[in-house]
């Protein structure tokens, strides 16, 4: 265990996991997008940018507590690529929901909602995770998991692209979906980045 000799700085780990809990309001807005029809998905989406509006300001927060800040619970550069990684989430489901209302998607392709449903599981196990930060207990099962729905969303997306290229569909909506898909499976990576993080805090911590 690290000693150190000045208190550390603790506010950081509310807004970490003000930021994970708004994650879990990112997904929940992308499992409503599943079920709603066309003509409710833009009101859908501007509740996704005042989340995304939201997370930009936990991110500034935390930046700003950073550069404020003499004494840090964790290494500097730790606390700045788990805040990058909690606010690339956010972008990306936010990007994902604006572009089916952008490109007025009529119909969602099947197996989208496989994909959507380990972002939500992601969100949830994150949310979980990050106020065990001040411990650094109960968080190897967590990272573990993360790297286990990544693997899955791997190969959910690999499904919907092949499923995308089989023929069904016209040219210029294959890019349209394609573009939606892929934009969600970064979505998975960036909930990796942010579990692969954590395994690095608790490594030096421990």
């Amino acid at each position: 265990m690290r000693f150190r000799l000045a208190p550390r700085e603790t506010s950081f780990y509310d807004m970490f996991a003000a930021a994970a809990e708004n994650l879990v309001t990112g997904s929940k807005l992308l499992l409503e997008l599943l079920g709603s029809d066309v003509a409710a998905r833009s009101e859908i989406a501007e509740r996704m940018r005042a989340a995304e509006h939201a997370g930009d300001d936990s991110t500034h927060a935390i930046f700003h507590q950073l550069n404020s800040s003499f004494i840090t619970p964790f290494d500097r550069e730790d606390i700045y690529s788990l805040a990058s990684s909690l606010d690339d989430i956010m972008d990306f489901m936010e990007e994902a929901v604006d572009l089916v209302v952008l490109y007025d998607i009529q119909q969602l392709p099947q197996g989208i909602e496989q994909q959507i449903e380990v972002l939500a599981r992601a969100a949830e196990l994150t949310a979980e995770a990050m106020p065990n930060l001040r411990t650094m207990s109960n968080l190897t099962e967590y990272w573990i998991e993360i790297n286990r729905l990544e693997n899955q969303a791997d190969q959910i997306h690999r499904k919907l692209l092949a499923h995308l290229f089989s023929g069904q569909y016209e040219a210029i909506e294959v890019l349209k979906l394609k573009q939606i898909v892929d934009v969600l499976e970064e979505a998975a990576d960036a909930f990796e980045h942010v579990a692969n993080t954590v395994e690095t805090i608790a490594v030096k911590e421990s």
